[in-house]
Order: C-alpha cells, then sequence, then structure tokens
C-alpha cells in the first residue's frame, strides 16, 4: 500500500493529512465547505483513501488555511509515492461540469511546476475565494514534485468550474499513479 501521513503547524494552521492512493475512506475538514467538497470530489475522483482535517486562521480569510493544505497534501502524494518507480506516471483527463469544461495533465517527475489557465466570473465560492483554487494547485504541485498543467477551458459558473478542475486533478493522478513495471524513464529513475 502506498501510504503517508504529514503534518505540519504554523502559527497560522495545523493540517493534518493521512492519504492511501490504493483507496479508503475519505474524511475531510477545513472549516471552508466548498474547499471540503472540492478536496473530498478530487479524493473520490482520484480513488484515494484522504483523511485531512486542517484549522486555520480563518477570521483573517481562507488564504493560509487552502496553500498550507496544498503543502501538506503535496508533501504527502510525494511520500507515498516514494522513489516514483513501478507507475504510469503521466495522465491526463477531461472533465465536463454542466457548462463549465476543465482538463488536467500531469508528469509524476520529481520536477514541479505549475501552469493554470482560468478565469471566474464569481470571486468567491461560499468561503472560498475563487483565486485561491491556482494557489491551492501551485502549493500542490511544488510539494508534490509534480508537473502540473490544468485550464478550464470554458465555464459560467465557477463552482462548477472549479469543481471539473480539482475532479480533473483526480483523474489524472489516478492514471499516473497506476501500478506498472519498471521506472518510466529513459534514465532509469525520476
Amino acid at each position: 500500500m502506498c501510504t503517508a501521513k504529514q503534518t505540519r503547524k504554523t502559527k497560522e494552521t495545523n493540517i493534518t493529512v493521512e492519504l492511501c492512493l490504493d483507496g479508503g475512506s475519505v474524511e475531510v475538514s477545513t472549516g471552508i465547505g466548498f474547499f471540503d467538497h472540492m478536496l473530498t470530489a478530487f479524493a473520490v475522483h482520484g480513488g484515494f483513501g484522504l483523511k485531512l482535517h486542517a484549522e486555520g486562521d480563518l477570521f483573517v480569510d481562507c488564504h493560509h488555511t487552502v496553500e498550507d493544505t496544498g503543502i501538506v497534501l503535496g508533501k504527502a502524494f510525494a511520500e507515498a509515492l516514494g522513489d516514483k518507480s513501478g507507475i504510469a506516471r503521466y495522465g491526463s483527463f477531461y472533465i465536463p461540469m454542466d457548462e463549465a469544461l476543465a482538463f488536467t495533465s500531469l508528469d509524476v517527475s520529481g520536477r514541479p511546476y505549475l501552469v493554470f489557465h482560468g478565469e471566474f466570473e464569481q470571486e468567491r465560492v461560499g468561503d472560498f475565494d475563487s483565486c485561491m483554487t491556482e494557489e491551492f494547485l501551485r502549493a500542490f504541485a511544488v510539494n508534490s514534485g509534480i508537473t502540473l498543467h490544468t485550464s478550464v477551458l470554458y465555464g459560467a459558473n465557477a463552482h462548477h468550474e472549479i469543481e471539473a478542475v480539482f475532479k480533473s486533478l483526480g483523474h489524472a493522478l489516478q492514471q499516473a499513479v497506476t501500478k506498472r513495471d519498471g521506472t518510466l524513464s529513459t534514465k532509469g529513475v525520476l
């Protein structure tokens, strides 16, 4: 089983993540309802077991909680993947959500990078600032060592657009961590 447990405690947040790439229960609590919904959708669509608890300075805004969650979840993925041998490495997936369409393509390469294209007409969805979608993805990509390209191709409802992003990320990661023989690299290591 590919599992990991990561924690991060600062003056702004206190976050614990337990991750199982092979599946399991999903329990998410961040204090930000829409973000909980997105992380749950990500885990369910990726087929991951995820127990995530975050407490943050939400009296300021959601920024620290969302970004730090990306950091901790990214570190958990890096730990669960180990040396990354025996995985398919690449994944790509489109998700339609009503009028919205999002696409994610990624490489579990050990070389972190984010390319994000998306603009949201609505500034907020519940207590979640729409602009935090990119901040979460950046923190996740950098700390997991994943090259991540995500685009909201079109849409009008920020809820649908952001949900399509999180679901497409889950599906693309599920493809990338699928078991295979050897290391998918001409170098022999990732």
